[in-house]
């Protein structure tokens, strides 16, 4: 099979991770060599499925021993297989560079023979790309779970960054649709990958020319609606994977139906649950960036976002005890929970009440989005003239079902802050 025919099968099957972010790694130009990598991104070009990328994004084979309900690549799926030998794929991710295609490679692999054997041909394919083709670009591995630790760091010496796939967000979904994988298997790289990211960085700052290990961290993704779990588990699930595996990012994919199953959802009239993954990203951002745990944005009483707020408003409209929030007098960690205020306005609104008082006037200039904010804050101990409002008309506004209009408030007796709106 000619190598373009062969990237046509591999690309194809590799859409379905997740690689949208920034290379999290800084290295310039060094004499010998090509390529660069920025902590930047270089997010420049869009895959068929509409997603950003900036890689070469591919596998090294779609032949898999593994037979998981939910992947395309199963090996009872009957679907074309190839796969590259790794001089093909070193040549091929080098002659894109040159040409200007890519700015690095992320590569993936279905499960060849054994994870051993896979990850062997998988860091042969780094070696030459790194040592005889010079490439010093961005490079990001998917680790093989069940793959020999000595082999999963040599993959981590030539990566900048690993990633493991969790898959599913519970262990009883993984037994169901993922026989061949467990649990432990999943956790036991990411362990490695955190404990070596860490020794490397001690070995660093000891001797500056020591190996680095995936300097740019660790990932991990999970598919979304293809098993009951709520979004309190995932998020609960992810905000464990931050904390004990140090991980950068958790990408979530919402479920295609691509097989058939007795235990997945039906294709006919499936649709793909992509507004949910949207609201868990907004979730993840939240716990990343704003202080929040996941026990705060959902609880048992609240296990699922609701679909018609972002998980920030959502959250505001539970705790009316918070609010309203003073911007002249509160903390910056208080005012970053008004709706409206993202963690650059939030620093501009700190260091401009330094030099006076803050006006509703003043935050428009700062950029809030007095739209969302207004029904939250207070400035000075004042709320915006003339704002009339009660809890079922914010929610209704905040969806986008409601226009508010001059004089036509919506006014409840029953308001959202106990009668304290002016």
């Amino acid at each position: 099979m000619e190598v373009m025919d062969k990237l046509t099968i591999l690309a194809d099957a590799a859409k379905y991770d997740a690689a949208c972010t920034s290379s999290g790694v800084v290295r310039g130009g060094k004499l010998g060599s090509i390529g660069t990598a920025t902590n930047s991104g270089c997010c420049h070009t869009f895959s068929a499925d509409g997603r950003c990328v900036s890689l070469l994004k591919v596998l090294y084979t779609n032949h898999c021993c593994y037979d998981c309900a939910y992947c395309v690549n199963r090996r009872s799926n009957d679907v074309p297989r190839s796969a590259f030998t790794p001089r093909e794929l070193a040549e091929l991710t080098i002659q894109f560079y040159r040409r200007n295609y890519i700015e690095g490679l992320f590569l993936s692999s279905a499960v060849l023979k054994s994870p051993d054997y896979t990850t062997e041909r998988m860091i042969e394919t780094l070696r030459l790309l790194r040592t005889e083709y010079r490439f010093n670009g961005y490079i990001h591995a998917k680790a093989i779970p069940g793959a020999d630790p000595g082999l999963t760091y040599q993959l981590g010496l030539l990566a900048d960054r690993l990633s493991v796939n969790i898959e599913l967000p519970s262990e009883a979904s993984l037994r169901l649709l993922a026989p061949d994988k467990t649990k432990a298997a999943i956790l036991k790289p990411m362990a490695q990958i955190r404990d070596g990211a860490a020794q490397s960085k001690a070995e660093l700052r000891l001797y500056r020319h020591a190996p680095r290990f995936a300097p740019a961290g660790q990932s991990t993704q999970m598919i979304v609606g293809a098993t009951p779990e709520s979004d309190l588990h995932i998020l609960s699930l992810t905000d464990v994977l931050y904390r004990k595996y140090r991980l950068k990012r958790v990408f979530f994919s919402a479920y295609m139906p691509v097989s058939q199953h007795k235990s997945l959802p039906a294709p006919a009239g499936f649709k793909p649950p992509l507004l949910r993954e949207h609201r868990l990203y907004q979730a993840d951002w939240l716990m990343r960036f704003y202080g929040f745990s996941a026990q705060e944005i959902l609880d048992d009483s609240h296990p699922n976002f609701d679909a018609a707020l972002d998980p920030k408003s959502d959250w505001a409209l539970r705790h009316p005890e918070f609010f309203p929030v003073d911007v002249n007098r509160a903390d910056y960690e208080a005012i970053l929970r008004v709706p409206g205020i993202g963690v650059r306005g939030a620093k501009r609104i700190v260091t401009a009440r330094r030099y006076g008082p803050v006006s509703f006037e003043g935050l428009k200039r700062l950029g809030i989005v007095m739209k969302r904010a207004q029904y939250f804050i207070t400035c000075s101990g004042r709320m915006l003239p003339g704002l009339r409002f009660g809890r079922d008309s914010v929610y209704r506004r905040l969806a986008g079902l409601e226009q508010a209009e001059p004089g036509r408030e919506g006014w409840q007796q029953l308001s959202l802050f106990d009668g304290n709106v002016g």
